[in-house]
């Protein structure tokens, strides 16, 4: 195959998958604090296993949340139950929550809090990318794209109550093949899910048939063959009390499926002063701005900073040779039409609000804008300025 004929391959996992849960559960007491106080300080991580539940890290927030561990604790049920856990070895009601959360150190809150002439500081060192295409509507990569639109379907039937047969836990892949470097067809998808003890592993593959065919694009399926519905056969065990979950360990699945680089840090947990967060947002943003400018087909941006420290300290954009400005001109523009200091993030994208919880399942990126300030990095709003600061 040639440069551009290819095949390449995404994941996803569902809101069950007990990595997920950790997500939701750490995301969903960042809501809490945030409704509380928008300027409260959030690092937490949840671990689950057999019906247990830890919450550890570190907070800063009124009294009312930070000294109440019986609302965290039911914070985490709630999350769990709308996750749809009510399983022998994992149950919103009957799960051990254990609430380890301590006061921020004031060594780190020195270098972030902004105090006389200082601007707010980043909250940590680290890189964060962000990335484009034009490969689907939401400017996502294919593979991945797809990949958590077939979860979504087979979640949204499994809360209507469509059907009784599919448990919380699942997983997705896509395989597409790649012709002169666009999408063209899937030619393999693998979906794993938890399902009833007493559904057959032909009930669980036709089920699933009705998904993918729904998900991909007419005259996509893959051939019959590589298509794989539980390979292992049975998978009634899921979620924690099948395999131990942690906050951050999806990574890629959050955001671009393997197809653009990814920084050191994962997102949920951390409230908008963490960089790994807010700026992984803010490049994101940057770069569907610059593809939906018309600028490049494909855009790379990758932002770096140091605790403490309120200004990046390098701002790097690659177009991959589909750009029609030079991408030193463009990055001085991106600086131009947005403050990149994680005070300057946080406020131009409304960060300081509880909008985390929906974030952790199906990824960060590629989902629509919502009334109420979710997902606000996903706006087409730069697109005008962008142009007229490049020359365009």
């Amino acid at each position: 195959m040639s440069l551009n004929d290819y095949l390449f391959t995404s994941e996803s996992v569902s809101e069950g998958h007990p990595d997920k849960v950790c997500d939701r559960v750490s995301d969903a007491v960042v809501d809490t604090f945030l409704a509380a106080d928008p300027v409260a300080r959030v690092a937490c991580e949840t671990l689950t296993t057999t019906n247990l539940v830890v919450l550890a890290g570190e907070v800063r927030g009124p009294a009312e949340v930070a000294g109440n561990t019986d609302l965290l604790v039911q914070v985490a049920r709630d999350a769990i139950r709308d996750i749809g856990y009510e399983q022998d070895g994992f149950h919103w009601k009957t799960a051990d929550v254990q609430v380890h959360l301590h006061s921020q150190s004031t060594d780190i809150a020195q270098g972030v809090d902004a105090a006389g002439n200082k601007d707010e500081g980043a909250g940590d060192q680290g890189i964060m990318f962000g990335y484009a295409c034009d490969e689907t509507e939401e400017l996502m990569p294919a593979p991945i794209a797809l990949s958590h639109r077939i979860l979504k379907s087979m979640a949204e039937a499994r809360k209507s109550g469509a059907t009784a047969l599919l448990g919380p836990d699942s997983k997705s892949q896509v395989t597409l093949r790649y012709a002169n470097g666009k999408p063209v067809g899937a030619t393999s998808v693998v979906v794993s899910t938890q399902h009833a003890d007493a559904a057959s592993v032909e009930e669980i593959r036709e089920l699933v048939r009705g998904h993918v065919l729904k998900v991909l694009p007419e005259g996509w399926m893959c051939p019959e063959q590589d298509f794989y519905v539980n390979p292992t056969g049975r998978f009634v065990i899921g979620g924690p009390d099948g395999d131990c979950g942690l906050t951050g360990r999806k990574i890629i699945v959050d955001t671009y499926g393997g197809a653009a680089p990814h920084g050191g840090g994962a997102f949920s947990g951390k409230d908008p002063t963490k960089v790994d967060r807010s700026a992984a947002y803010a490049a994101r943003y940057l770069a569907k701005n610059v593809v939906g400018a018309g600028l490049a087909t494909k855009c790379t941006i990758q932002v770096s900073y140091a605790i403490g420290v309120s200004k990046p300290l390098s701002v790097y954009v690659d177009t991959a040779g589909t750009g029609v400005v030079d991408e030193g001109k463009l990055a001085r523009a991106l600086q131009e039409v947005m403050d990149l200091s994680p005070r300057g993030i946080r406020e131009h994208l409304g960060l300081s609000r509880p909008i985390y919880a929906r974030t952790a399942a199906y990824g960060h990126f590629g989902r629509a804008p919502e009334d109420d300030g979710g997902f606000s990095w996903e706006r087409l709003d730069l697109v005008d300025a962008l142009k007229t600061a490049v020359g365009a």
